[in-house]
């Protein structure tokens, strides 16, 4: 029977996923060549693990990006990741933040007095989504109800059911114009680091938003910061950041026009359940044959 380890620790949800899939828990050695790799946090331990077990095969990464371990998926092994794993909860909260900024939430949790009246509806609002993955396709099943005009940005632009147009990254800057809604679900590559900055947060409408579900890093802080504080847009909705946690007192705080929530479009509750469910498919694919579900490809980064 194939064996399987379980490291760095060892929850019982994935131990009992990778028993479900026919295989055996095993600690490692020699004779184990699968790995399913808990803490997204330790990439450095990773690579230890992996020097000291050149037999190793396969291992199952915990997290959609895998950008902590750019440095390791270059090595002869199959990397595979929880890519899609949490597309709905994700997408879910990508919606309920773009409905929160166009209904002003941010400011009205905080009021204290009656205020104006303001709404921005997401019906038939044009929304760019950046991000071709699991993520964008999950989005735009939920947006399909608001008749909103949708504008994928993606590497391949290869057409998605329920966009109205996909497009290449080469285009993004001619569409940031024509945006209500900003959401960045990309991959973050050495192509996306720091995409949003000023120069682009510039070409964006007063009256558009911004949503990062996907991680901090493709938007540039500082930058953001400034565009919030001179009206340059309307708002931003950030479940990531850069850096992560962003530190207690950090400006965009206290700002008005910006929502920020800890990194909670899939919470750990849900995480667990969905990669075991990604563990128990992959160990089947390992232990019988198949096709890997979320097989990360070097070249692209994830």
């Amino acid at each position: 029977m194939i064996k399987v380890a379980l490291e760095p620790t060892r929850p019982e949800v994935f131990a009992d996923a990778i028993r479900s899939a026919g295989a055996i828990v095993a600690d490692l050695q020699p004779d184990v060549r699968g790995l399913v790799w808990t803490d997204y946090w330790q990439p450095a331990l990773l690579a230890k693990t992996l020097d000291e077990n050149p037999q190793l095969e396969w291992v199952q990464l915990p997290f959609a990006g895998v950008d902590a371990f750019a440095e390791l998926i270059n090595r002869p092994i199959n990397f595979t990741s929880a890519k899609g794993a949490y597309r709905e909860p994700v997408a879910e909260h990508a919606l309920a933040l773009c409905l929160a900024l166009g209904r002003k939430l941010p400011e009205r949790a905080k009021a204290s007095a009656w205020g104006e009246k303001f709404a921005v509806s997401l019906y038939e609002s044009h929304i760019v989504l950046v991000g071709g993955g699991g993520i964008t396709s999950e989005l735009l099943k939920l947006l399909s109800p608001f008749h909103t005009e949708i504008t994928v940005i993606s590497r391949s632009g290869k057409p998605l059911d329920g966009a109205t147009r996909t497009l290449p990254f080469d285009q993004l800057d001619e569409w940031l114009g024509k945006a209500d809604f900003l959401v960045l679900a990309a991959a973050l590559t050495d192509q996306t680091r720091g995409l949003i900055d000023s120069s682009r947060l510039a070409k964006m409408k007063p009256s558009a938003y911004l949503v990062n579900i996907a991680r901090g890093a493709h938007v540039v802080t500082d930058d953001l910061q400034k565009a919030l504080e001179n009206g340059v847009i309307a708002g931003a909705a950030l479940d990531v950041t850069d850096p992560e946690p962003l530190p207690a007192g950090h400006p965009l705080w206290s700002n008005d026009l910006c929502l920020i929530t800890p990194h909670t479009a899939d919470t750990p509750a849900q995480v667990t359940r969905l990669l075991a469910l990604r563990i128990a498919e992959n160990t089947k694919v390992f232990a019988s044959g198949g096709n890997w579900v979320g097989l990360v490809d070097s070249k692209l980064g994830y």
